[in-house]
């Protein structure tokens, strides 16, 4: 991360938070400025459930992120849930990203968040057209007059207009810089070791989850809940070669979704398995052994004791 060296500028430190439609980027954002993969980035919408925070540690400031679920018109109460944790979160930050993605036209959705955004007054806002990789100079060019545009319909002033493409690492640095300014003056709120505060077992189900949606695109967008029951040292290892117990329960709602994720013969959840403990390894930095099951809580989305258990 390039950071200004000028000892004579003020530290600031302060929370940032990406918004945008489902699938604007806003996770593969969060990680490629983070520099490791903290937030889960997948292409179903409605995937990042907690707030997931970020951090970027410069010389000259501490840019925390915090990373919240899309907001949409809600359908469930889980819908409704989500939208609360979003507006409660933008009266706490310091400065709004709202993510808009390069290779789609500004639709209903992008406009529905951008009307609730304009009602909050106070808090700085920079329009970030994410996906950059993806069009051609005149596309986007397109796209930052359509920008403009919206932003006066609505009586929205952004602090900035930053195009980036975070899986070509365009222009990343840049928006760090960009955002640092708007932060306030202040010490460091984390020790300098410190990515995310979220706790491991949240991220460890955020990794599994994120593996587990990964072939199931189109059966099951988000009828998927991870809980970690317990992450133990295995007893008796030998000096120098730990080894990490992890039990945890993917939840789904119907008893036929379970032949969905378990797979013919199991090689399903065995996929799931391998390619989230590798996740899992690097972000704890211990080998790990994952053992998964799949469980039915009958229309969790809709049930309020159901989301109180599984976390929500």
């Amino acid at each position: 991360m390039s950071a200004r060296t000028d000892s004579s500028a003020p530290h600031r430190s302060g929370f940032a938070c990406f918004v945008g439609r489902p699938n604007a980027g806003k996770s593969t954002l969060t990680n490629a400025l983070v520099g490791i993969k903290v937030a889960i980035t997948s292409n179903r919408p409605q995937t990042t459930r907690h707030t997931v925070r970020g951090i970027v540690h410069r010389e000259d400031a501490q840019l925390v992120l915090v990373d919240t679920p899309g907001l949409h018109k809600p359908r469930t109460l889980l819908g409704e849930r989500l939208n609360d944790v979003v507006r409660a979160t933008w009266a706490e930050v310091d400065v709004i990203g709202f993510c808009l993605p390069a290779d789609q036209k500004l639709g209903p959705g992008d406009k529905y968040i951008a009307k609730e955004l304009a009602s909050v007054r106070k808090t700085p806002k920079v329009a970030i057209v994410t996906k950059t990789d993806l069009v051609d100079s005149k596309a986007l060019a397109e796209q930052l007059i359509a920008i403009d545009q919206l932003g006066k319909e609505l009586g929205i002033e952004w602090a900035e207009i930053v195009p980036v493409s975070a899986v070509g690492d365009k222009q990343v640095s840049l928006l760090a810089d960009l955002l640092v300014p708007l932060l306030p003056e202040g010490p460091m709120l984390y020790p300098e070791g410190d990515l995310t505060d979220e706790p491991e077992q949240v991220m460890v189900a955020e990794l599994i989850r994120e593996a587990a949606l990964e072939g199931v695109r189109d059966e099951l967008p988000h009828s998927i809940a991870v809980v970690v029951e317990e992450m133990i040292p295995r007893e008796g290892r030998p000096e120098g070669k730990p080894l990490l117990d992890v039990h945890a329960n993917i939840y789904i709602e119907r008893p036929s979704q379970k032949g969905i994720i378990i797979g013919p013969k199991g090689a399903r959840l065995k996929e799931v398995g391998t390619k989230s403990r590798k996740h899992i390894e690097a972000l704890l930095g211990t080998p790990v052994f994952l053992d998964l099951h799949v469980k039915v809580a009958k229309d969790w989305q809709r049930d309020p004791k159901q989301l109180r258990k599984l976390g929500f």
